[in-house]
């Protein structure tokens, strides 16, 4: 799979965590991240956090790698 480097805005918690709210694609394609389901790390399998995330109705994975913000994209 390849990667897609995105653009997110996220709100920070009082403990220091980040909670991705707005994926921006490009220029002009913005997404709303409905809700984030769920957060974990797992060096075997990715690099970073990964997100599931709902947009729209779909869940999906965002990933954070260092200050790096990314999609895999299939195919």
């Amino acid at each position: 799979m390849r990667r897609l480097y995105v653009t997110v805005n996220c709100d920070q918690t009082a403990q220091g965590d980040c909670i991705p709210r707005v994926i921006k694609w490009n220029e002009s394609k913005i997404t709303e991240i409905r809700k984030v389901l769920y957060s974990c790390s797992s060096p075997i399998e990715f690099e970073g956090i990964r997100y599931t995330i709902l947009v729209g109705s779909a869940e999906q994975y965002l990933y954070k790698a260092g200050d790096k913000w990314y999609v895999e994209l299939k195919g």
